[in-house]
C-alpha cells in the first residue's frame, strides 16, 4: 500500500521507512504546505501519517483539508509528542483516526496500523476467493470468473481487474496504479497501462450497459464506478 508522510524529522524518517518497507509499503514524503497539498492531491494514498507537533491553527486547518480532500474512510494517524493532550484532541476533532507516542516503536507502530487498514479496507485483506456481485476473484490461483464463466486474463491484467475492483468507486491515480501492479519494472510507460485498461474493459464487460463504468479521470488516473438503477 501507499502511505503519504507529511513532515516527518529526522529521527523518524528511518523507522518510518524501515517499517513500512518492511511490510511491503511504499513510503512518499511531503511537507504541511500549499505546494505540499498540491503535489498530494495529485496521487492516490492508502494511507496518511502526519508528524504533529507544535499543532496550531494553520496546521488543524491543513488536516481538515486534508481529511476533506480524501473523504471519511482514508485512516489517518498523528505522531505526537508524549504530554500533549490537548494536541491529540485539536488533530482528532481535525479528522485523524488514531495517534502514535513518540518515540516511534517498530512494533507499535505496523500494530496499529495493521489495524487501521483493516478497518478501513476489510475486502483488502487476504483471502483465497473475493466476490463482487457476479465477479469472483480466486487470488493465490490469479483466477476470475464472470456468473461462473472463467476469464482468461495474464498475470497482470488479472493484479490490475482486482485493483480496481478493491477500489469501486475510488479515483486511482496514474502513479498509484503502476506502483500497484508494476512496482518491480520501473520502464513500464503509461501506454502500457492505458493498454492493460483497455483490455480489462473489454474482457470484464466493464460498459454501463453491464453495470460497471470504467473511466478515465483527466490528468489524473481512472476510476471504476458501479453504476445503479
Amino acid at each position: 500500500m501507499r502511505f503519504a508522510l507529511f513532515d516527518i524529522q529526522d529521527q523518524q524518517h528511518k523507522t518510518l521507512t524501515d517499517a513500512l518497507s518492511e511490510a511491503g509499503h511504499e513510503s512518499h514524503f511531503f511537507i504541511s504546505n500549499e505546494q505540499g497539498l498540491q503535489e498530494f492531491g495529485q496521487q492516490t494514498f492508502d494511507m496518511l501519517i502526519l508528524n504533529w507537533e507544535n499543532s496550531n491553527s494553520v496546521k488543524r486547518a491543513y488536516l481538515h483539508g486534508l481529511r476533506s480532500q480524501n473523504g471519511p474512510t482514508l485512516p489517518i494517524m498523528l505522531l505526537v509528542d508524549a504530554g500533549t493532550e490537548e494536541s491529540i484532541v485539536s488533530g482528532l476533532a481535525a479528522g485523524a483516526n488514531d495517534f502514535l507516542v513518540k518515540p516511534l516503536r517498530k512494533e507499535a507502530l505496523l500494530t496499529r496500523i495493521h489495524v487501521l487498514l483493516q478497518h478501513a479496507y476489510p475486502t483488502w485483506q487476504a483471502a483465497d476467493q473475493i466476490e463482487f456481485g457476479a465477479y469472483k476473484f480466486e487470488t493465490r490461483k490469479a483466477r476470475l470468473s464472470i456468473n461462473g464463466n472463467s476469464i482468461t486474463l495474464t498475470q497482470k491484467e488479472f493484479d490490475l481487474a482486482l485493483l480496481l475492483f478493491k477500489n469501486i468507486g475510488r479515483p486511482l491515480s496514474r502513479a498509484y496504479i503502476l506502483e500497484s501492479v508494476w512496482a518491480t519494472d520501473n520502464e513500464v510507460s503509461s501506454r502500457t497501462m492505458d493498454t492493460h485498461i483497455s483490455r480489462i474493459r473489454h474482457k470484464l464487460q466493464l460498459q454501463p450497459e453491464h453495470g460497471f463504468r470504467l473511466a478515465p479521470v483527466y490528468g489524473y488516473g481512472y476510476k471504476l464506478e458501479k453504476i445503479t438503477n
